[in-house]
């Protein structure tokens, strides 16, 4: 396995892995599929400042991809990244989101720009949970009930990181 920036004809691949958990699960609260222009656009926002998007290959074929993404749109926050991570369902419990994890961790260290990192997983995803506390992410809040998707309400696990 190889983890390396992304690069435009990973992108597809890459879409294909969000979309397959819009349709079927809940790491993300996005209930509409991607498009292929909305999911380009999103991809050159990465790689710059202190925003990289990483792939994991394997094969020649991308099996996962993490990013640090603004966390939120005011100024103030610009040292403060959302991470996101998602591996494809057949590359999963083979170490691929631990691999991810700690190279875009690396990047954060590395970044003088960056200063935390924090992301919001859903209640209930113990291999996320027990994946960012093993990689020095402390738990800092619960919000219950804040989003509805597959028909029940679901809670969200905020957790940070800083250098």
């Amino acid at each position: 396995m190889t983890i390396r920036r992304a690069e435009e004809k990973d992108f597809e691949a890459m879409r294909a892995i969000y979309n397959h958990e819009v349709r079927t699960g809940v790491a993300t609260f996005d209930t509409e599929e991607k498009g292929a222009e909305d999911w380009v656009q999103w991809c050159l926002a990465h790689n710059r400042d202190n925003y990289p998007l990483l792939v994991a290959e394997e094969d020649g074929n991308v099996i996962g991809y993490v990013c640090l993404s603004p966390y939120r749109v005011r100024g103030a926050y610009a040292s403060t990244a959302e991470l996101s991570l998602y591996v494809d369902v057949a590359s999963r419990g083979r170490g691929v989101g631990k691999a991810l994890m700690r190279a875009i961790l690396d990047e954060a260290r590395a970044d003088t720009h960056t200063h935390a990192v924090v992301s919001v997983i859903t209640a209930g995803n113990e291999v996320s949970l027990r994946l960012h506390r093993a990689c020095g992410f402390t738990e800092c809040g619960k919000l219950r009930e804040v989003a509805f998707k597959h028909g029940r309400f679901l809670d969200t696990v905020t957790y940070e990181w800083r250098k």
